[in-house]
């Protein structure tokens, strides 16, 4: 019987993070986790990294990711302190013992050539500055869910100024000090508005008017300079491979 994953969002600061193997894979989890800027990236591989790897690890130097490399093979001891783990390596029977000692320590571990033998899966992944939204085939078939997460990019980009204008509002909201339910009724209202739509046609005119309709009167301009600064040219949403 298939048992489904759970599917949950991490948050990587702070957080110690090893990559055993640095090829083709290796160098696609890496730059899956920049964005995310974790704590520290150790990655281990035997042999220098490539151009392209070389090119990665400049990025994390440029935005200010604590990131290092041992040119050697992996080992036991490079375990010790990690919370998350990637097996990336061409190495099956050193990927599996070292998943092994992960189940032991309780690390959370995702073993590239055996996926079995890890805690977890990365699915696609398709990303604006606010929204991020994955799929998974639940390891079926990573090649449609990396087809398929095209159409979440497509999805997300109109999308994006919604979110935006929600993140600048929520924090506004919540220091009136209303009761948790009229807070909840007005999130509500706002999200089932024509303010998305408006949003995404760049009719600013039109969201004020919804805002203004929906909010206290003591948000009402700080609410209408939140829709002056969400408009159009904001960046497009990017894919990223499992």
């Amino acid at each position: 019987m298939h048992v489904p994953s759970y599917p949950i969002f991490l948050s990587l600061e702070e957080q110690n993070i090893l990559i055993a193997g640095f090829g083709r894979v290796g160098m696609r989890k890496l730059a899956m986790l920049l964005p995310c800027r974790p704590g520290h990236v150790h990655i281990v591989d035997p042999f220098p990294p490539s151009a392209e790897g070389k090119r990665l690890l400049e990025r994390a130097r440029q935005e200010h990711v604590s990131c290092s490399f041992s040119q050697r093979n992996p080992h036991d001891a490079d375990l010790d302190g990690m919370n998350l783990v990637f097996l990336a390596g061409s190495d099956h029977e050193l990927n599996a013992h070292l998943a092994s000692l992960c189940r032991e320590r309780h690390i959370l571990c995702n073993c590239a050539d055996n996926p079995s033998l890890g805690s977890f899966h990365v699915p696609a992944v398709a990303r604006t500055p606010s929204l991020a939204a994955a799929l998974s085939t639940e390891r079926a078939s990573p090649a449609l869910a990396r087809r398929w997460k095209e159409e979440l990019c497509a999805f997300l980009e109109p999308k994006e100024a919604m979110a935006q204008l929600m993140g600048g509002l929520r924090p506004l909201i919540l220091a009136q000090n209303l009761p948790s339910d009229q807070n909840a009724k007005l999130f509500r209202a706002l999200a089932a508005s024509g303010l998305e739509q408006a949003l995404a046609s760049n009719d600013t005119g039109k969201a004020g008017h919804i805002l203004v309709s929906l909010l206290p009167p003591s948000l009402h301009e700080r609410a209408l300079a939140l829709v002056d600064s969400t408009g159009p040219g904001q960046p497009k949403s990017h894919n990223q491979d499992a």
